[in-house]
């Protein structure tokens, strides 16, 4: 379990637990009750977030013992069975809601993203995530965007340079901005965004090797496609990716283009969750 991961399912029980903790399972459930709970699929998706869910019984009671039936990336069907839970059934309650939050959330990223994967397959196009993601939570809906088969982007700020529009406006030119980026890069990736045929031909002029197509429509990426093509010459392939009008009904229009990749910020900020319960049981019933 990543440090990201224990620190993010600390804030989380801190936030449920307060100072009193779990005061509805103090006074309903006998202290010495065990039992053992399932975590069921209710609909069909890809399961992203396992690790929490263990992290989060760790941290409550290290006496619960969590089994897991899949694996993060996994695809699962209604009615199954993604892990079960034996312990005392005080804590199995209290870390319930905790590890359904991360579960649900993190699996519904790892489906979403699968959707647009499956939607480009055989292109050789990839699908990115973004930095719109949840504040605090960023590394683990990244993992869960791998989880569905997509790709990470840069994980922030201090990572990669990616040249936006701001840039350009407060450099006073995208010339300006990507030779700036490029020199003062300390060789990490640089990525210019352009938003028309103008401002790619001057990023490329500028010696940008990575463009981001803005708001582009297929029929421009399209253009925008083979005039890089005609652009790169003998300094090699110069890559493309499509942002900001992506979404299922028009991504594998962009990927047939022949864009490197897509970026789309929905998977993350825009997801529904993963429909997934807990059927609990004691330990005298039939499981």
């Amino acid at each position: 379990m990543s440090a990201a991961g224990r620190e993010a399912v600390r804030r989380a029980l801190e936030e449920d637990l307060g100072e009193a903790g779990d005061l509805t399972s103090i006074a309903t459930v006998p202290a010495d009750a065990s039992g053992h709970a399932a975590f069921v699929a209710r609909e069909s998706g890809v399961v992203a977030g396992l690790a929490l869910v263990a992290q989060t019984y760790e941290q409550v009671d290290p006496d619960v013992v969590v089994t897991f039936e899949v694996h993060d990336g996994d695809g699962v069907d209604a009615g199954q069975r993604l892990a079960t839970v034996r312990g005392p059934l005080r804590s199995i309650l209290t870390g319930e809601r905790t590890a359904l939050n991360f579960l649900t959330h993190l699996s519904g990223i790892a489906t979403r993203t699968a959707a647009f994967v499956g939607a480009i397959e055989g292109t050789g196009c990839v699908v990115r995530d973004t930095r719109k993601t949840t504040p605090g939570l960023r590394l683990l809906e990244k993992a869960a965007v791998r989880a569905g088969g997509g790709v990470s982007h840069r994980t922030g700020l201090f990572d990669a340079l990616l040249v936006k529009d701001n840039h350009v406006a407060a450099a006073g030119s995208i010339e300006a901005a990507t030779r700036r980026a490029l020199a003062g890069s300390g060789g990490r990736p640089v990525q210019v965004e352009v938003d028309s045929l103008a401002q790619l031909d001057e990023a490329v002029e500028a010696g940008a090797r990575d463009l981001l197509l803005d708001n582009f429509g297929v029929e421009d990426t399209a253009t925008a496609v083979a005039r890089v093509r005609e652009l790169e010459g003998d300094h090699g392939r110069i890559r493309l990716e499509s942002s900001g009008r992506v979404d299922l009904d028009t991504v594998a229009g962009y990927a047939r283009t022949g864009v490197d990749r897509v970026s789309v910020g929905a998977i993350t900020h825009s997801a529904p969750q993963l429909d997934v319960g807990l059927d609990i049981r004691l330990d005298d019933t039939e499981r």
